[in-house]
C-alpha cells in the first residue's frame, strides 16, 4: 500500500470538530467534497412541464405560420383557421419571393444588419472600455448621458435624421439606414458591464508594465477579453436590425427595399392574398432561424458565462 502524499491528504474532506474552549463550535467549510456540492440541479415533472408548455406556446406562431403559408387565403380568413399544413407551401413561397422581389431585399437586408451590428460591437466595446476601465473626469455623468439616450424615442429624432440623409443625397440607398445606428448606447452600457467584471485591472497594468500603449492594449488585451461579449451584442443588434422597419421604410424606396420594406408589396393590392403574405414572413424569418441554428449554443453560453461573472 501507497502511503498518502501531501496531496491527496489535503484533498481528503476535513472533519468536523467539535466545540472549543468556549463552546462555539466550527462554522463547516463550503468543500467541494461536500454531499450534494458540484452536482447539476434536475427539475421535478412540473418543471419539465412547464418548459415543455412554454416552448409550445413560443414554437406555436411559427408552425401557424407554416400552416397559414401553405393553405389558401380563404382558409387563412375562415372563422375557424386551419391547423394542419396545407399543399401550397411551395408555390405560395414562389409567389412571394416574385412579388416582393425578396432577392435584393434579403441581400440588402445583409448588407444592412451585418454593417449594423459589426459596427455596434466594435464602437460599443470602445465606448464601454473607456467607461470601465479608464479613468477620466466626468465619467459617471457621461455613462448616465449615454444610458439616458437610450429613453428618448427613436420617432422624435426621425424630421431632422430625414433632412440631414436628403441633404447628404442618401435617401433611397442602404447609407441612409446604415449610418443613424453605427452605435446604441444599450450596446455601450453592455459591454461596459461585460468587460467590468470580465477584465481584471490587473491585466491592463502589467500590459502598461511592458511598455503597451493605448492602442496596443485595446487590441492585444481588451479585445481577446471582450471576444464572448462581441458576439452576443453583433448577434442580438443583427436580428433588431432585421426586424427594424419603420426608419427603413422612410428613407428607401419600394426599388431599393430591405426585407422588412419589401414585405408591404404583398399587402397591397384590392384583397391581399393572406397565405402568400405569410409565405413572405416565413422567407423573411428563416435567415435568423439558420443564424440562430448555427450560434445559438454559443449566445447562450456566453449570456451565461457573463451572468455568472456578474
Amino acid at each position: 500500500m501507497t502511503a498518502p502524499t501531501e496531496t491527496t491528504l489535503s484533498r481528503r474532506p476535513s472533519r468536523v470538530r467539535g466545540p472549543d474552549a468556549r463552546g462555539v463550535r466550527p462554522r463547516r467549510s463550503a468543500s467541494p467534497f461536500r454531499p450534494g456540492a458540484g452536482r447539476q440541479a434536475h427539475g421535478g415533472p412540473v418543471a419539465y412541464l412547464l418548459l415543455g408548455l412554454m416552448a409550445v406556446i413560443s414554437l406555436f406562431p411559427l408552425y401557424w405560420t407554416i400552416v397559414a403559408a401553405s393553405t389558401s387565403s380563404q382558409a387563412v380568413n375562415r372563422a375557424a383557421p386551419p391547423l394542419l399544413p396545407g399543399g401550397r407551401l411551395i408555390s405560395n413561397l414562389g409567389a412571394a419571393w416574385r412579388d416582393a422581389d425578396l432577392g435584393k431585399a434579403v441581400l440588402n437586408s445583409f448588407v444592412v444588419s451585418g454593417s449594423v451590428a459589426a459596427s455596434t460591437a466594435l464602437f460599443a466595446t470602445l465606448a464601454g472600455y473607456a467607461f470601465a476601465k479608464l479613468r477620466f473626469r466626468l465619467r459617471t455623468a457621461l455613462l448616465l448621458v449615454v444610458i439616458a439616450t437610450a429613453a428618448v424615442p427613436p420617432q422624435l429624432s426621425v424630421i431632422p435624421l430625414f433632412q440631414i440623409m436628403t441633404s447628404l443625397g442618401w435617401y433611397g440607398r442602404l447609407p441612409a439606414v446604415i449610418a443613424p445606428t453605427l452605435v446604441s448606447a444599450v450596446g455601450v452600457f453592455f459591454m461596459r458591464q461585460y468587460l467590468a467584471e470580465a477584465l481584471p485591472d490587473e491585466l491592463i497594468e502589467a500590459a502598461r508594465v511592458d511598455g503597451a500603449g493605448s492602442h496596443r492594449i485595446f487590441w492585444h488585451v481588451v479585445l481577446p477579453a471582450a471576444r464572448p461579449g462581441m458576439l452576443v451584442l453583433f448577434l442580438i443588434t443583427f436580428v433588431q436590425s432585421w426586424n427594424d422597419f419603420f426608419w427603413p421604410f422612410v428613407v428607401l424606396t419600394s426599388e431599393n427595399p430591405t426585407v422588412q420594406v419589401a414585405m408591404v408589396k404583398l399587402a397591397q393590392g384590392y384583397v391581399p392574398d393572406q397565405s402568400v403574405i405569410m409565405a413572405g414572413a416565413l422567407l423573411g424569418t428563416l435567415p435568423l432561424l439558420l443564424l440562430f441554428l448555427v450560434f445559438g449554443r454559443r449566445i447562450v453560453g456566453n449570456l451565461t458565462l457573463g451572468a455568472l461573472k456578474g
